[in-house]
């Protein structure tokens, strides 16, 4: 049976840093090759079915991370609580991106998915809010991004929820080729802590 161990770090940490009663927190970029089996695991889970990959196979997981891994403008991330392996976050420039053509992208404008994988245990408290958080400080940490971006799925209530909690604006819902999305925003100077 797979587990969800941590993959073995084949890249440098983009981010590390111990978070009070929570654990020590590190954001690498996905390996396509060694990160495929986790991530499939995670995207083909009935949880998941807003990320769009319920019926993808390994081998077409391996592809979309090496295509992303190609690109100078998306990236994608494996997020680790202490070693393990607890969400995928990825990160793109509207301006480079097909959701670009849905909105008046601005300078500034700067694109993220999140992805919670399955728990690992009991219940913990705050868990996606403190994984968020983390995550958008690595975001912002470059003062050149000045309004964070999201569409997820309209229908993915949670994840609505959970931007909206954590100060996303809800713009205008936007009919994707693959998905009716709902455009949330968060500007820099309205980040809650």
């Amino acid at each position: 049976m797979p587990t969800d161990a941590a993959p073995p770090v084949t890249r440098d940490d983009v981010y590390a840093r111990e978070v009070p009663g929570f654990g020590l927190i590190r954001l690498r970029p996905v390996d396509p090759a060694a990160d495929t089996g986790l991530l499939h695991r995670w995207v083909t889970e009935e949880r998941a079915r807003f990320w769009g990959m319920a019926d993808a196979t390994p081998e077409r997981v391996r592809e979309i991370y090496a295509h992303l891994d190609s690109l100078p403008t998306h990236h994608a991330y494996l997020m680790l609580r202490d070693d393990a392996p607890v969400a995928l976050f990825q990160t793109y420039e509207p301006g480079h991106d097909p959701i670009g053509e849905y909105y008046d992208v601005r300078t500034g404008d700067f694109g993220i998915h999140l992805l919670i994988g399955p728990p690992a245990g009991p219940p913990v408290p705050g868990f996606t809010g403190t994984l968020l958080e983390e995550f958008l400080t690595f975001v912002l940490a470059d003062p050149a991004r000045l309004r964070i971006v999201a569409e997820p799925d309209v229908r993915n209530d949670k994840v609505l929820a959970r931007l909206c909690r954590a100060g996303f604006v809800p713009g205008p819902r936007v009919e994707l080729p693959h998905k009716p999305a709902q455009l949330l925003f968060l500007d820099r100077a309205d980040r809650r802590r």
